[in-house]
């Protein structure tokens, strides 16, 4: 059993896994709050499934990009939680988990995540057997970002109603999926950690690090 843990942004996550289905799964708008929520939210989803620390083979974290404070607390419980138990810690790159989702399309997959201070982070990826990672991430505005954007593009991630007005204005080129898709799934991120633990991709518990896209004193 891997149970994940998603508190990159103010969208939080947290998923298990047993092998071979998610058997699961709860994503919140968690606002500010990852440090009040987050411990509780992995009681109640193991007191449900019956389940203690003692029984998972693993755990997987979103590492970022995203929020400061959210990366951090996750990363530190999900630390707190591998280390007490002996358990090994998988980090997972936060923009990976959307893509993961999506099943192959013709036109690129560009995935955002609120970056803080009105701007975003966005990375593209190409379809070669999965989604790869082709360029970024990279911190921008949307004014910023469309512009740069010729070539068939589908948007996922997160995309608040008036970044989708403006997207729908920028050419008929860029699309959007409905709403319920451009959520991030914790249930990806369980099944991509699940991947990795499966073939010993494992790193070292205690140098994991968040990614960050700028240094968090701002400079």
């Amino acid at each position: 059993m891997i149970l994940a843990i998603d508190s990159a942004t103010r969208w939080a996550g947290l998923a298990l896994h047993d092998g071979t289905a998610v058997i699961a799964e709860h994503g919140w708008r968690c606002a500010n709050n990852h440090t009040i929520e987050l411990s509780p939210a992995i009681d109640d989803m193991l007191g449900r499934a019956d389940l203690s620390p003692a029984d998972l083979a693993a755990i997987a974290v979103a590492i970022g990009p995203g929020s400061y404070t959210g990366l951090r607390v996750g990363l530190a419980l999900a630390k707190g939680l591998a280390l007490a138990n002996g358990l090994p810690l998988i980090g997972v790159p936060t923009l990976d988990i959307v893509a993961a989702s999506f099943g192959r399309r013709d036109e690129q997959l560009v995935v955002v995540a609120e970056a803080g201070r009105r701007r975003i982070t966005a990375a593209g990826y190409a379809w070669h057997g999965r989604w790869q990672l082709a360029w970024g991430p990279e911190n921008d505005t949307w004014d910023e970002l469309l512009p740069k954007i010729e070539e068939p593009t589908l948007f996922a991630g997160e995309i608040a109603a008036a970044a989708a007005k403006q997207v729908r204005q920028a050419g008929a080129h860029l699309q959007l999926e409905r709403p319920s898709r451009l959520v991030r799934r914790a249930g990806c991120l369980a099944e991509l950690g699940w991947e990795r633990f499966r073939k010993g991709d494992v790193g070292d518990t205690a140098v994991l690090a968040p990614i960050y896209m700028r240094d968090p004193a701002g400079k």
